[in-house]
């Protein structure tokens, strides 16, 4: 037959040449062969060789039959003659078509066992447009190239299978030779073995396995040969590992394989893509294909929050929508009430209990296929509220060392059951389960004893509060004791990033804590998130509610030392939030607890922190004499930190007090501690106030009409400030930052307004991203009273107006009372007595109400000044500065 093939087919395999079996039966129909080399190849008609063998006969006996004499010459001529006939007649008979690969049997279709498409198919353009990309390319390189194999791994429910669907559909006019289909899936412990697959598509190809074919190697190599020369698009859909695959793919540089695993398979030469879940968009769309538009436009929040609770996975939300689909009755909103019970979330995203219309059977799936720990690690993480974790939860979760733990949860998202979310600030990673996972392990936690799942709750709380405690006093050792350790700016910026990595899962931990009935240790971890709060001046509102839970867990657990530590935290946070009336209470309350107990330097910072709180509402005479009594007890204590700041805190007072010149021998006093501890932090903060005291100075002597005094102290405010601000920018602390800008907003030059009114606008966009409200209404006031200096007293009204009613909603009298005032002085010096009159009435009335003498006499000096004297220039004294 002259086609040159050399014998590619293994010892006890069917014999494709020879049409038998080496069993010694014949087969029912010859085996077709493979081509391996593209050619052309005539089909003849029954009627051909009878034809050609007519011919041949007749030439035959022609030329045997020529006695003639003729010459030699002639003879050969008829013998051509004949020759000529034969090929003749072949060819006219014989029909002339491009080659085409048949199957094995010629009454047999090409393979094509490609699932259809999904019908409500949605987005994934990127995932098509990477698809069809990598596909292209591969059919550029020609028949140099490798196969290609490509995997999309995701999570069950994301969408891969259809996926693979809607593009094997796009695709099958590059594989003229067929569509090969397999689901690997299989059962729990049993997944499909390659070696059934291989069988399967063999069989596809027309290969008739009429004996043992002795294994899966002997298979690999059958299919090797069969796939040979042909262009065969192959799909594997739910694949365990790479084991399970590898056997499977072709040599043949014209075949593709499309592989979906719920893992990465790290085949050699794959290109693997991840398959993420909906965007909320794509969900919404989705859910209105199935459910219909006008039901999603009538209510896009419930359509929205649907797919919110479905983790935005495709699977989850066809079944919602399918729902609706046939439950014409419900509305979104009712589908999403029903969705929000996680008790029962799991049961709505079901319509069968299979892989493909079940979320619980989805994830039963992935997670079989885990080990025992990795299994019991999926439990317990679901038994912590934090949003994500570091990944020292998980050995402490299974009581192993934090690298075998974080191996463990490294597997888990290989199984796409978690996922990391990121590093935080400090440069850890964390984790998190995706939200229908955790409630799925939720209802698996019976299985682990009570006894062992509280235990290793435990671990991990108490993992939480050594490091706060360990960040605290990092952050601000001189509130854990007297002195407190030695600390760097470095150490500092560090346990105020870990702070802000670890706030909403430490905020659950506490509430976990404080469930599980484990009140020390709730104690324990609140006085730590506090005192990093208060460090920071952030998270007010955690930062109060956490202070109230110390209380309770130190109320319950009987420790009246520990009680008063709390009060104090609590009346810090309040007070910084402007509730001041709670605040002097609890301040109060822990003052007279730590006497008791005879907790001498304790007593002194709850004398400090009465004082604070008296100086906020304005009542100066009570609060300096509190100031006084603590700077006195804490040099008793030789606690020199504590007694230099609480001079600053005196100094601030003696400014409201417009004497300038005894606030700055106090700050002076305070920087030289400061610099000589090595507290650039404390450093930083006396700095602001004493650029805040030259600033006060230097508008002194310019309505003194010294400019060359004025334009010094002017220079030296803003050296300071800048100085200042530039510490803290250079430690990250936004909070601090932003008051020296507020503060370098209110020096009140006449050659610098503009600038100040800059400083001012950029310490309110500061602020605001941090969320301090009260902050962000003292910065309106500020900027309302740059606005008045610069003559701008329309928005000056308006800023000053809008800074009265933020501390109104705060319930912030003083501060509304002062801002008030400064908004009837604005009208007063732009010559708009009558404008005048109402606020500072208005401020009078709230000064009276609060007791406060000084405000009292400010505002009725400037009130006789509007009902009847002239204007006159002059300035305002400065309020209080508590923030």
């Amino acid at each position: 037959m002259g086609y040159g093939w050399r014998r590619p087919y293994p010892i006890g395999l069917n014999h494709p040449r020879r049409g038998f079996s080496l069993t010694g039966e014949l087969p029912d129909k010859p085996q077709s062969r493979p081509q391996p080399h593209p050619q052309r190849w005539r089909r003849m008609p029954v009627a051909a060789p009878v034809s050609a063998g007519l011919a041949a006969a007749a030439a035959s006996i022609l030329a045997a039959s020529l006695e003639w004499d003729i010459p030699p010459v002639a003879k050969i001529g008829v013998t051509l003659a004949a020759a000529a006939l034969v090929g003749v007649t072949t060819w006219a008979t014989t029909e002339v078509k491009p080659r085409r690969r048949a199957p094995a049997d010629p009454g047999s279709m090409l393979p094509d066992h490609w699932p259809p498409g999904p019908e409500h198919f949605t987005g994934r353009a990127e995932a098509l447009s990477e698809l069809r990309e990598v596909f292209s390319a591969r059919r550029k390189a020609g028949d140099l190239a490798p196969p290609l194999v490509v995997s999309v791994y995701g999570r069950g429910g994301v969408g891969k299978s259809a996926l693979m669907a809607r593009f094997g559909q796009e695709v099958s006019r590059w594989f003229p030779d067929g569509r090969l289909y397999a689901d690997l899936r299989g059962g729990a412990d049993a997944p499909v073995r390659p070696d059934e697959v291989l069988i399967g598509f063999l069989r596809a190809l027309g290969v008739r396995l009429t004996t043992d074919p002795g294994g899966l190697e002997e298979l690999r190599k059958l299919w090797l040969t069969w796939t040979k020369g042909r262009k065969l698009l192959i799909g594997l859909d739910n694949a365990h590992d790479a084991d399970q695959v590898r056997p499977l793919i072709p040599a043949e540089p014209g075949c593709a394989v499309l592989v979906t695993s719920r893992q990465p398979l790290f085949l050699n030469g794959t290109h693997d893509t991840r398959l993420g879940v909906f965007s909320e968009a794509h969900g919404v769309e989705l859910l209105a294909r199935l459910a219909g538009g006008d039901r999603v436009v009538d209510d896009l929040d419930a359509a929205k929050e649907i797919v919110r609770i479905c983790d935005h996975l495709p699977l989850a939300i066809n079944i919602c929508g399918g729902r609706l689909a046939t439950r014409e009755q419900w509305t979104l909103r009712q589908m999403a009430d029903r969705l929000a019970d996680e008790r029962r979330r799991l049961d709505q995203l079901q319509v069968a209990a299979t892989v493909d219309k079940s979320v619980r059977a989805s994830v039963q799936l992935s997670y079989d296929d885990c080990t025992g720990i990795q299994r019991r690690l999926l439990r317990l993480l679901s038994a912590l509220p934090a949003p994500d974790v570091p990944g020292w939860v998980a050995g402490e979760l299974l009581d192993i060392s934090v690298l075998d733990g974080a191996d463990q949860l490294e597997a888990l998202i290989d199984a796409q059951l978690a996922e990391c979310s990121g590093a935080d600030q400090t440069g850890a990673l964390r984790y998190r389960l995706h939200d229908l996972v955790r409630v799925f392990a939720a209802e698996l936690a019976g299985q682990d004893e009570e006894e062992r799942r509280r235990a290793a709750v435990e671990r991990v709380l108490y993992g939480y509060r050594r490091r706060a405690e360990e960040a605290a006093q990092d952050r601000w050792p001189q509130d854990w004791s007297k002195g407190g350790r030695r600390s760097t700016p470095e150490v500092q910026v560090r346990a105020g990033d870990w702070l802000n990595a670890e706030r909403l899962s430490l905020l659950a931990m506490i509430d976990l804590s404080r469930r599980l009935g484990l009140w020390e240790l709730t104690g324990g971890l609140a006085r730590a998130f506090c005192s990093l709060c208060h460090s920071l001046r952030a998270y007010w509102a955690d930062w109060a509610s956490v202070a109230e839970l110390g209380c309770e867990a130190a109320g319950r657990t009987g420790d009246r030392r520990a009680l008063a530590i709390a009060l104090l935290d609590s009346a810090a946070a309040r007070g910084g939030m402007g509730v001041r009336e709670r605040a002097l209470k609890e301040s109060g309350q822990a003052l007279e607890i730590f006497t008791e107990l005879g907790e001498s330097w304790w007593a002194a910072r709850a004398m400090r922190a009465v004082g604070m709180t008296l100086f906020a509402e304005g009542n100066l005479d009570r609060a300096q004499d509190y100031l006084i009594d603590a700077i006195a007890a804490f040099k008793g204590e030789d606690d020199v930190w504590w007694m230099a700041r609480t001079q600053r805190n005196l100094a601030e007072m003696r400014m409201a007090e417009r004497r300038p010149e005894e606030a700055r021998e106090l700050l002076e006093t305070a920087l030289e501690v400061f610099k000589r501890e090595g507290n650039r932090y404390s450093e930083a903060q006396t700095l602001r106030v004493y650029g805040e005291v030259l600033a006060a100075q230097a508008r002194n002597a310019h309505r003194e009409g010294d400019p060359r005094s004025s334009a010094n102290l002017f220079t030296r405010a803003g050296f300071s400030l800048d100085r200042a601000g530039e510490m803290f920018r250079q430690r990250g602390e936004l909070w601090e930052e932003a008051r020296c800008l507020r503060a370098a907003g209110e020096v009140g030059d006449p050659s610098n307004g503009l600038r100040e009114l800059d400083h001012v606008r950029r310490a309110e966009e500061i602020l605001t991203a941090l969320g301090d409200a009260w902050g962000v209404a003292r910065t309106a006031l500020s900027s309302g009273r740059v606005l008045a200096r610069l003559g701008r007293i329309a928005e000056a009204d308006a800023e000053l107006r809008r800074a009265m009613r933020a501390f109104e909603e705060l319930e912030d009298r003083w501060w509304m009372a002062l801002s008030l005032r400064h908004l009837g002085e604005a009208h007063l010096e732009a010559g708009d007595r009558p404008a005048a009159v109402p606020p500072l009435r208005q401020a009078r009335d709230i000064y009276r109400s609060l007791g406060n003498e000084a405000g009292m006499r400010r505002t009725l000096e400037l009130l006789r000044r509007a009902e009847s004297g002239p204007p006159a220039p002059g300035g305002g004294g400065e309020g209080p500065a508590v923030r």
